[in-house]
């Protein structure tokens, strides 16, 4: 039996193809990087059609790509060596809202409208990085360790407990749904760690070179009874982030993040592209945005007390930071902006990284906030070597963890029916990232271009990572060619 017949076989002819039109589909996504094109699609309705699909891939050494919706913006889930495309949208089931461990576990094809939609039902939300795209795969953002806009550290990691195929077909469960009995029993799988092997890090960040999560735990939160969001314009970014150092390590606040002009308008703007055009000379540089909000218990009381200390901190400390309910020449605009930061962006508008010029390259890592002016700097002086204008650039500053860190998030947004915009953005994009790199920028995601540079600086680390690949995928057929595999 051939791989078409065997693979049609296994998850019913109307869930397989090869047809060349439909291996197009999955050649490419909405990033610079180059086209593959698979062999195979094949669309598994659970984890036990995954584990037949994976085992008779290991068996025959055929590459598998997972992928879990077709929204990805930076090449991971492209086939670089053909093989088997492992589409995992129609497993898409929400199987349990747990409101006593404020726990949701979904499968690896459930949608941020989705999920956003379903969880409001129960008075919950899912803390969720910016404007996520509406039919992007939640878990997916996950596994790739996004970055919440919501700095406070207990929602920094929402992934928990999960199930997984690993590349050689076996089935396993880590952390607390390990235990006999899950999931009724009493553990519920809200522990990564316990009372099973920590392996879930292995997956986070792997771009799916790793196995095939089918389903994971994550953490929600009740929906805020009461809430009151703050704006301050400003043009001295390291003020303003001396400002964050102050007021985030007292908790105080809950969306905290800094959008430049660029992004804010493409986020603001409803008339394309008068009123976009309008936004970008009457925004000012950067926008601060922080919501505070008052959760089930005394909510009143808790903003009151934020709002006291803020008061305090403005007129003793930094005068010059004018924190409102307003943006001043924006009325109502606390009324818009916060819908935007709970929910995904929505799905009948065409994305607000794409609404530009029609597409944008994505440049983000972790760094200290202290050092995120220099790194805007340094972006500043290279763009116009490569003829890219600095007031097109889009820039995003995202505090972690109550500003212990940052993402800092570069957006070249470019033509994409223009083969030489694109060539000069792909260059700029690789040689920006080679300096930030040197001068210590962290990239947490490594796609593309970036992973050889990433993994040639930390040569120790990839030969590490190369050694426990062969342990758990021994004939690499998992997303092969993909980070430092």
């Amino acid at each position: 039996m051939d791989a078409k017949e065997k693979l049609g076989k296994l998850v019913g002819a109307e869930n397989f193809s090869d047809a060349p039109e439909v291996l197009l589909e999955y050649s490419q996504d909405f990033s610079l990087s180059p086209p593959g094109m698979p062999n195979y699609v094949v669309k598994p309705k659970d984890a036990q059609e995954v584990q037949k699909i994976v085992s008779f891939a290991n068996e025959n050494k055929i590459p598998v790509v997972p992928t879990s919706s077709k929204v990805h913006f930076y090449g991971a889930t492209i086939p670089r060596q053909g093989g088997i495309v492992l589409d995992l949208s129609r497993m898409n089931k929400i199987l349990e809202v747990d409101a006593d461990n404020r726990r949701v576990r979904i499968e690896a094809g459930v949608t941020w409208e989705q999920l956003t939609r379903e969880l409001r039902k129960k008075g919950f939300r899912i803390i969720m990085p910016l404007l996520p795209h509406a039919e992007r795969s939640v878990l997916t953002d996950y596994l790739e360790r996004v970055v919440p806009t919501n700095t406070v550290y207990d929602y920094g990691e929402p992934l928990q407990a999960m199930e997984v195929v690993w590349p050689t077909g076996e089935i396993f469960r880590m952390g607390s749904a390990s235990v006999d009995g899950y999931p009724d029993s009493l553990s519920k799988g809200g522990n990564p760690s316990g009372p099973g092997l920590d392996f879930y890090r292995f997956f986070q960040g792997a771009q799916g070179t790793m196995g095939v999560v089918t389903w994971a735990n994550l953490k929600v939160e009740s929906i805020p009874v009461m809430d009151k969001v703050f704006f301050a314009p400003v043009d001295d970014v390291e003020y303003a982030i001396e400002f964050l150092y102050r007021i985030l390590p007292r908790r105080v606040g809950q969306e905290c993040l800094l959008l430049n002009n660029v992004d804010l308008a493409a986020i603001l703007a409803e008339q394309w592209p008068d009123e976009f055009e309008r936004l970008l000379t009457t925004l000012p540089p950067w926008t601060l945005i922080l919501v505070v909000s008052g959760l089930l218990r005394r909510p009143e009381e808790k903003i009151a007390y934020e709002e006291k200390f803020l008061g305090e901190v403005l007129k003793n400390e930094f005068p010059e930071m004018h924190l409102a309910e307003n943006l001043p020449g924006f009325p109502g605009l606390h009324k818009k902006l916060l819908p935007l930061l709970r929910n995904p962006w929505p799905a009948d508008v065409p994305y607000w990284k794409n609404r530009y010029t029609g597409a944008c390259q994505n440049l983000f890592f972790i760094t200290r906030p202290v050092l995120a002016s220099q790194f805007m700097y340094m972006v500043e002086e290279m763009a116009p070597q490569y003829g890219y204008p600095v007031s097109d650039i889009g820039t995003y500053f995202q505090p972690i963890e109550h500003n212990r860190a940052c993402h800092l998030e570069f957006h070249f947004f470019y033509d994409p029916t223009n083969d030489v915009d694109k060539e000069r953005v792909r260059i700029m994009y690789r040689d920006i990232a080679q300096a930030l790199l040197d001068e210590g920028a962290f990239f947490t995601q490594p796609y593309g271009e970036l992973a050889p540079l990433v993994y040639e600086k930390a040569a120790s680390y990839a030969m590490t990572l190369r050694r426990v690949k062969k342990v758990f995928d021994p004939n690499n057929i998992m997303n092969p060619g993909t980070l430092c595999f």
